[in-house]
């Protein structure tokens, strides 16, 4: 039931772009509230969209792929389209998309920070370990205790670099890609197309 009535709260076209970019993300409403979250206490122009308004969005904008320019087509009825809201609808979405895409953007630079420390604990981590290894194999001698210490601590040296590898080898990645979509949103033409029933 409640899945149900979900569809019918936000409804939106699930026909597939031919293209990427070939066609708009289409919305289909009923209110203009139906876009935005309904507690959140802000003016309209700086509202958080719904959460599933911005899911859809998001999941065709990368489905299109690209680099080019992104339009959102907004079907609305009529005596809602006379509304002054109206002609705030697009602001509010880029204004809304603009400040997810800094967001991202304060997420991948604190990423990049925590491995910048990361990286300078692991090194660090590793040259004490390998010291400390060259020191503990001098001692035991060159058999097997010796060689076991040494390795392993090497080792654990290396282990102690794997977050700011994965930091800068993979994590950033995704943000990056987020903010860039994010910002394509941020300058999408966005167009309101009164729609009878």
């Amino acid at each position: 039931m409640a899945a149900a009535e979900e569809r019918k709260r936000f409804e939106v076209d699930r026909g597939a772009p031919a293209h990427a970019g070939d066609r708009p993300i289409e919305l289909k409403i009923r209110e203009i509230g139906q876009l935005f979250q309904s507690l959140d206490p802000l003016p309209f122009r700086e509202r958080d969209l719904d959460a599933a308004v911005e899911e859809y969005v998001v999941a065709w904008a990368r489905e299109q792929g690209g680099t080019g320019p992104i339009r959102i087509l907004v079907h609305l009825p009529p005596e809602e389209a006379g509304r002054a809201e109206a002609g705030h609808i697009g602001e509010a979405i880029r204004n809304y998309f603009a400040y997810r895409a800094e967001v991202a953007g304060w997420e991948l630079h604190e990423l990049f920070r925590v491995g910048r420390a990361s990286l300078v604990i692991g090194m660090t981590m590793l040259a004490l370990c390998v010291i400390l290894g060259a020191e503990v194999s001098s001692r035991v001698g060159e058999g097997y205790v010796g060689r076991f210490f040494d390795e392993g601590l090497i080792i654990l040296g290396w282990v102690a670099n794997w977050r700011p590898i994965q930091i800068f080898l993979y994590d950033w990645w995704p943000l990056a890609r987020r903010r860039r979509l994010n910002e394509r949103l941020a300058r999408a033409a966005i167009d309101l197309r009164p729609t009878a029933g």
